[in-house]
């Protein structure tokens, strides 16, 4: 029988990488970017900083400071590759280095968020090589401390394309439950177990190790010896997260974030077999599932699942569900095509985790300011791109219709619009538009209070979605940072997704962070939040995997122009206009999902059956009519691609 559900939950962490600074440089960087915050003091409107008046402060400390880490980089030439993970969090998030441990045959760190409840992250590296270039002969052993041997980086290595990455997914559970979980792998999945078995430690603290998956499918093949599932038993609250790591004091600047584990994705062979494994051994089960319909982008088709425990849990307060790390999501992902990013990551990569999701009480506050202290320090995470047009752009079509003008008229807006440099060659208004310069270029006929409406056109789109409970300052600011928005029932999701991280090139595959909010709604005498509240966002699920491939596509096209390549630039423009198109179609379809889910799971609480079975057959109908604009798109993709490889 299954560990009880409700004692597995998420603990830390563990990353391998190439190299890292001694804990004194980053000691340095943290000092100096709390000086930083002193400096430029708290944000203005829209939470933004001004961000010439801070790279001439941030300058100004090197004078006391110095440039520890890579502080002195130019942000004009700032590239997510090539960076150093530690000091990306460190000046993107404000989190500090909290722990280290260091031996003569690896060199680690621990890092949280200014609440120490929250997320843990845990940072290896040899001292001497890179990961690429060890190979197992490279590891050693600790005697003391296992998870500490470099023996592991050597092994990840082998089993990852010599890459760095998230290596090992840490959870705690209750006294007593390693070596129940280690039976249940024992008897049912004994290729996965890890020799050494259940390892006990003076401090109290107990560990249990497993691979994650399989080469194949389960049972059938071998364990993949990559990414590995960690299992602890912590004595107390206080106990520190791995034994061994040394305690290091952390001071915070005060404007860092607070995060909390929200769920943990995983690339693999065999999403049913990882699925199943969880289910046999901790009592994990299918929450949600993404069908190849949903998940498409052009040519690249994936399905995924997301599995976890059942806690039963219900919150009366927000802070409390906010800070919450019981419940465990693990999405799950697997390639349908030998096209898209999940097939490059797997043949690159091979199995393992892509990206890692915390929750924050202000993702609009956290993201902005990231990105502001990026410009000021020339560091720090950059994120994905995502086409304007999925925020909004201005529709000569809605446009009459809200106004009350002909569509003849409002297509002569459009192109004053454009002329007066307002709008693009997409419709997209610009962000800093005013009211006085869209008043001036308005055609005479047009109502004075058709302005507001060519404004919104800037985010026209979560208008939709979310009307008068948003500020236009704070639907700016959502546009600006390039946060995506989805909605289940009266939930609301806020999510955005960093560059790469852990790529020694921008073309590398590898994995990134993902930062959310969930906005849940409270509606009625009785108060319950449940964690999850507004869902995984199916409409951005879509979002995120066209925008991976529209970043791509447009990094492609930049290197064509810079080499001379016409030819390429040109297809790889075509193909940001058709992924954008592709996402365009898709939303209005998504939204329909979304709220046939959000019904159907209203009805399964009042068991009514008759409302079930019709939202179930509006989601299929959803479903297909997504499966109609994928298969229309991937046959673009084709042909596009055929076209170009043609002399």
């Amino acid at each position: 029988m299954a560990p009880a559900e409700a004692t597995t939950s998420f603990s830390h962490v563990h990353m391998y990488v190439d190299s890292l600074k001694a804990t004194e440089e980053y000691e340095k960087l943290g000092a100096k970017l709390n000086a930083l915050a002193k400096a430029v003091g708290p944000p203005g409107a829209g939470h933004q900083y001004d961000v010439v008046a801070g790279r001439k402060a941030w300058l100004a400390l090197e004078a006391e400071h110095g440039n520890p880490c890579t502080g002195a980089t130019d942000p004009e030439s700032f590239s997510p590759a090539g960076q150093d993970v530690v000091e990306q969090l460190l000046i993107g998030m404000g989190w500090r280095v909290v722990g280290t441990y260091e031996s003569s045959i690896l060199r680690s760190l621990a890092l949280e968020s200014p609440d120490a409840a929250g997320v843990k992250i845990v940072v290896s590296a040899h001292p001497q090589k890179r990961i690429c270039d060890l190979a197992e002969a490279d590891g050693a052993a600790d005697e003391k401390f296992d998870h500490f041997s470099s023996s592991h980086l050597a092994r990840f290595s082998c089993a990852h394309n010599g890459r760095m990455g998230m290596a090992v997914l840490g959870f705690g559970v209750k006294a007593g439950d390693c070596e129940e979980i280690h039976a249940k792998y024992l008897e049912l999945h004994p290729k996965l177990v890890v020799p050494g078995g259940v390892r006990s430690f003076p401090c109290g603290t107990k560990i249990l190790e497993v691979f994650a998956y399989y080469k194949g499918e389960k049972s059938v093949s071998d364990a993949d010896l990559g990414t590995m599932i960690r299992f602890v038993e912590y004595p107390n609250a206080g106990a520190p997260v791995l034994p061994g790591v040394q305690p290091v004091k952390a001071e915070f600047c005060g404007v860092g974030t607070p995060a909390y584990n929200d769920h943990w994705v995983s690339n693999v062979i065999s999403r049913a077999g990882f699925v199943e494994t969880l289910e046999e051994t901790l009592g994990f089960a299918p929450k949600v599932d993404f069908n190849a319909g949903v998940v498409a982008a052009g040519e690249a088709q994936i399905e995924s699942t997301v599995t976890g425990n059942s806690p039963g849990l219900v919150f009366s307060d927000e802070d409390v569900a906010l800070k919450d790390q019981s419940q465990v999501y693990l999405p799950t992902n697997n390639a349908l095509s030998e096209v898209g990013h999940v097939n490059i990551f797997l043949k690159e990569v091979g199995q393992g985790v892509q990206h890692i999701a915390a929750r924050v009480e202000d993702l609009v506050r956290t993201i902005q300011r990231a990105n502001d202290y990026r410009l000021m320090t020339g560091a720090g995470f950059s994120f994905l791109m995502i086409p304007k047009t999925y925020y909004g752009y201005f529709s000569p079509k809605h446009f009459a219709r809200d106004t009350g003008i002909h569509e003849a008229l409002a297509e002569q807006v459009l192109e004053e619009l454009k002329k007066a440099g307002i709008a693009d060659e997409r419709n997209c208004v610009r962000l800093d538009a005013t009211a006085e310069e869209v008043k001036l270029v308005l055609p005479q006929g047009v109502p004075a209070t058709a302005v507001e409406h060519v404004l919104r056109a800037r985010y026209r789109n979560l208008y939709n979605l979310l009307k008068e409970h948003v500020s236009e300052e704070t639907y700016l600011a959502m546009v600006r940072n390039n946060i995506l928005v989805d909605i289940q029932g009266e939930d609301l999701l806020m999510q955005i997704f960093t560059a790469k991280v852990m790529s020694r090139a921008v073309d590398d595959e590898a994995p990134f962070f993902e930062f959310i909010q969930r906005v849940c709604s409270q509606k009625g005498s009785e108060v319950k939040i449940k964690p999850g509240c507004g869902g995984f966002g199916i409409r951005n699920f879509l979002t995120l995997f066209l925008s991976i491939e529209v970043s791509k596509a447009a990094t492609a096209q930049s290197e064509a122009l810079a080499k001379g390549d016409s030819k390429e630039a040109v297809l790889q423009s075509k193909m940001v206009d058709a992924f954008t198109a592709q996402l365009d179609e898709s939303n209005p379809i998504l939204t329909g999902i979304s709220d046939a889910m959000t019904a159907e799971g209203l009805a399964l609480e009042r068991n009514d059956e008759a409302e079930v079975a019709r939202w179930a057959a509006e989601k299929a109908k959803g479903n297909e009519l997504l499966q109609q604009v994928s298969l229309k798109y991937k046959n673009i993709m084709k042909e596009l691609r055929e076209k170009a490889a043609k002399p």
